[in-house]
């Protein structure tokens, strides 16, 4: 089932192409996950695949690595969307390579930018964004890992976990503190190629067997020039970073919960039970309609909010709404992913069936970029801010 966007917030002719060409790239590349064994090497696989095909182009400048006008946000809405409904790792494979080289889009220098994000573009290298740690969450002043000058290098210690593609990647964007706890402009990125000396990568087993893990840093030497633009700003880097995709993780959503709605209409259409197919008992109908009314509204959300990006309507406005996106469409996913397996019986805890595996992977977008309860409290206080 094709689903229809709301005209208002789709309206060019170019975004309406780019839905359509998504929809051609998702079915391709889902076939690439079928025909690999291990979510590593499928994933390498996809991330070529989406550069020779040009889709991470939507990432960053394709041509050099220098500075581009703007990155259109509907249209990377549009491509995770239709991506995810198709495959959740084909539409990871996508999204890391704009998350670990916005960092570098956004502040790094031409040499930086020249350098690597060709590379990303093209699909030859697999990026990632090092951020979280054992203590350091949602609570981002808690990163413990330390860079420390040393002549014409830093040098980095620390431990990061949960990190998407730690066990393939090519580049990663690195937080580390380069000052005291305390201290105002203590995080500064780095780029670290995945094969430098000292980065030790560990597999870390999660829903949806996604290929995450922990870098472990130990005297990791990082030219100075690998900095991400200067010194103490790299809080700014990741904040911006995770601000401007926020909102894409609410398309993400989108196109699981999708998957899930058409699998459900399908199976409920076939499956017999009593002498009539599911389909006509009024209750199973009743679900049906309530799960496609809470993915209507959070996609209403989502592509309103990624207009006022496209827009250029301002930071607060900007983070309100994706706030509000990420936060309605991940958790109304949740519920009608849940729905779906409902609707499936037995057959919805198959662990190779789509409802099942679509079960696992929706679970974690209610947790990275900002937990649900971390956009709640966002929210909040924009709404009494506003209010005072």
């Amino acid at each position: 089932m094709r689903a229809r966007l709301p005209g208002e917030y789709l309206d060019d002719e170019v975004l309406e192409a780019g839905w359509d060409a998504a929809d051609a790239l998702a079915e391709e590349g889902a076939a690439i996950e079928r025909a690999h064994d291990e979510p590593g090497a499928a994933l390498r696989a996809m991330v070529r695949f989406l550069g020779e095909r040009g889709a991470l182009g939507l990432l960053a400048d394709s041509a050099d690595g220098g500075r581009f006008e703007r990155v259109r946000w509907r249209a990377v809405c549009l491509a995770r969307e239709r991506l995810g409904h198709a495959s959740p790792l084909l539409e990871l494979a996508f999204t890391m390579q704009g998350l670990g080289s916005y960092p570098i889009t956004l502040a790094g220098d031409e040499a930086l930018r020249r350098r690597w994000l060709p590379r990303v573009v093209s699909g030859e290298a697999v990026a990632g964004f090092a951020l979280t740690e054992p203590e350091a969450g949602s609570d981002l002043a808690g990163i413990a890992t330390t860079a420390r000058r040393d002549g014409d290098h830093y040098v980095l210690d620390g431990h990061k976990i949960f990190i998407s593609n730690a066990t393939v990647g090519d580049v990663f964007t690195v937080f580390a503190a380069t000052r005291p706890p305390g201290e105002r402009g203590r995080i500064s990125a780095f780029v670290v190629p995945g094969d430098a000396a000292g980065v030790e990568r560990v597999p870390q087993r999660v829903l949806g067997g996604h290929p995450i893990g922990e870098l472990r840093l130990r005297g990791v030497r990082v030219p100075v020039e690998d900095m991400i633009g200067e010194e103490g700003a790299g809080m700014r880097a990741a904040l911006g970073t995770l601000h401007r995709f926020r909102v894409t993780v609410g398309a993400a959503a989108l196109g699981f919960a999708q998957r899930a709605l058409d699998e459900a209409v399908a199976h409920t259409k076939a499956r017999v039970q009593f002498g009539r197919p599911l389909a006509e008992l009024q209750a199973v109908q009743m679900s049906l309609a309530d799960m496609a009314c809470e993915l209507e509204a959070a996609r209403l959300l989502v592509y309103r909010a990624a207009k006022r990006a496209d827009e250029g309507a301002g930071r607060e406005a900007e983070a309100y709404a994706g706030s509000m996106a990420k936060l309605v469409a991940t958790e109304n996913a949740f519920r009608v992913i849940d729905r779906a397996v409902q609707l499936h019986g037995g057959r919805g805890v198959l662990q190779d069936h789509p409802v099942a595996r679509l079960y696992e992977d929706v679970r974690s977008l209610r947790i990275y970029e900002g937990a649900s309860d971390v956009q709640r409290v966002l929210i909040a206080r924009h709404l009494l801010a506003e209010g005072g």
